[in-house]
């Protein structure tokens, strides 16, 4: 299926779960940080994965890639500029990451800590519509050419993927951090998603 196919009712739902799910976030995010957080959407993009690896070309970036496990199958990826990956660690952290260094050990963590509430939040929302439980892999981190990253998530796949694009802005103690999350549903899968959301 194209993205071309959705109709307006599939991208509504979309985007209420998808908006349920950062309001979810936020607020394990506040407790893990211990400030207020928000998270906003405001965007949302239904794209063929074909056009992905375009969309960050030469730009240094984080990625956490998460499997989703349950009747629904595929993955999702939380993508953030190098800029703001090191924003969060700084407001995590208290501290900037050191300039041309890998990240440490307790940074890894922290960052695959962020992607695994995003994306359990992502996929409890979805649960919650489908009525089944989704859950998320151990995160696996890497960093490099957004368009590598992205090339290289779906290199198994023909080419022909729907892919979910949430624009997410952080919003944490009056800070604002972006970043984007892709949820690509395997091609079996997407036909039992978007119509039970449609329900």
């Amino acid at each position: 299926m194209a993205h071309q196919d959705l109709h307006d009712g599939e991208l509504k739902a979309l985007t209420q779960v998808c908006n349920t799910g950062m309001q979810h976030a936020a607020v394990a995010l506040s407790q893990l940080m211990g400030k207020g957080v928000s998270i906003q959407v405001p965007r949302l993009q239904v794209l063929d994965g074909s056009a992905l690896p375009h969309l960050l070309e030469s730009q240094e970036a984080t990625a956490l890639q998460l499997q989703i496990l349950g009747n629904v199958r595929g993955s999702i990826i939380i993508l953030l500029l190098q800029e703001n990956a090191h924003r969060i660690l700084e407001l995590l952290l208290g501290k900037l990451p050191k300039e041309g260094e890998p990240l440490s050990e307790m940074e890894r963590a922290t960052l695959m800590e962020v992607g695994n509430i995003l994306a359990s939040a992502c996929l409890n929302a979805l649960g919650n519509s489908l009525k089944m439980t989704l859950l998320p892999s151990v995160p696996a981190l890497s960093t490099g050419q957004g368009s590598d990253i992205l090339a290289r998530a779906l290199d198994r796949g023909d080419g022909d993927e729907v892919v979910v694009m949430m624009d997410a802005m952080f919003s944490v103690s009056d800070s604002l951090c972006g970043g984007s999350i892709f949820l690509i549903p395997a091609p079996a899968s997407l036909g039992v998603l978007l119509g039970a959301l449609e329900q």
